[in-house]
């Protein structure tokens, strides 16, 4: 569901493509187009949403997302790939960095000074730190892994570094916080991340854990603060930010892989082995001798 790659053919009516084009399809390929998300740009709240793999497509077939070496898809939901933009780095921005982007964007935790935290540095933490840090706003990794330090401060350029199972940290870090991003998928406390939030801070969930998480009610009415989710953007905001990403030269840090090494991949990524996406090179990998 971040695919990318040059545009072989198109329809009569396409306006927004030539041959030869690089596009990008994010995670969905159709909406409704008439509903108040879809209205508003959301297109991706809509609640005719096609994903782009395994969903059912406007004629009933199943979408298979990437693992092809061609897909179809209106011109409305294909993004523009602006000309520089390593293809193989740009893949991954159209979810990964939509996540993280979006309710920066929303939420306006974007202003230069501002004080955002991240929890997590994977693959979508780490491009949180970038988009962050070309918003110029100041940086703190919140993680579990004293090893993430030096990558976080010396490579992604983070100002600051917290473990969070480390107390006197958390106590220092209080009320410190324009905003954090939460990326972690697993289960784990809110309370801290909230005690580290200014007055009317925005605690943003984004990591997609399948644990209810438990409240802290009173730290959020007596500071004012907010916890919510987001799930991505809609089709300009998907332009948006890769625009952005092109004009400060932000890419995802990916290891390319053959078709053939996906169900290795699958294992390294059962075992947190990657730094931080698999991107398959479909175009010269896959064998598609066998295929009508």
């Amino acid at each position: 569901h971040e695919i990318v790659g040059e545009v072989t053919q198109i329809g009569p009516n396409v306006k927004k493509f030539k041959i030869g084009d690089i596009a990008g399809v994010g995670p969905i390929c159709g909406s409704c187009g008439t509903c108040s998300n879809c209205s508003k740009g959301w297109e991706s709240y809509c609640p005719k949403t096609i994903a782009t793999y395994n969903s059912l497509d406007y004629d009933g077939s199943t979408t298979y997302g990437g693992y092809s070496n061609k897909i179809v898809v209106n011109e409305n939901y294909a993004i523009i790939i602006p000309k520089g933009l390593p293809l193989e780095g740009a893949a991954p921005l159209l979810c990964a960095g939509l996540t993280v982007y979006s309710p920066m964007i929303y939420h306006g935790l974007c202003e230069s000074g501002q004080h955002l935290g991240i929890v997590g540095l994977g693959g979508l933490g780490h491009v949180a730190v970038k988009f962050a840090k070309a918003f110029n706003m100041k940086v703190t990794v919140i993680s579990t892994s004293p090893r993430k330090k030096e990558e976080a401060l010396e490579r992604l350029g983070a100002d600051s570094f917290l473990l969070i199972n480390d107390q006197q940290q958390i106590q220092e870090a209080k009320d410190t916080m324009d905003g954090i991003i939460d990326t972690v998928s697993g289960p784990h406390a809110l309370h801290p991340l909230v005690d580290m939030l200014k007055t009317c801070g925005k605690l943003i969930l984004v990591g997609a854990s399948i644990t209810p998480p438990v409240l802290p009610y009173m730290s959020l009415m007596f500071g004012r603060k907010i916890i919510a989710g987001c799930a991505g953007g809609g089709m300009k905001e998907s332009q948006d930010m890769i625009n952005f990403a092109a004009k400060h030269n932000i890419i995802a840090d990916i290891e390319v892989i053959s078709m053939d090494y996906v169900n290795t991949a699958f294992e390294k990524l059962a075992k947190n082995d990657v730094k931080y996406r698999f991107v398959i090179d479909v175009a010269n990998t896959l064998n598609v001798s066998h295929i009508d």
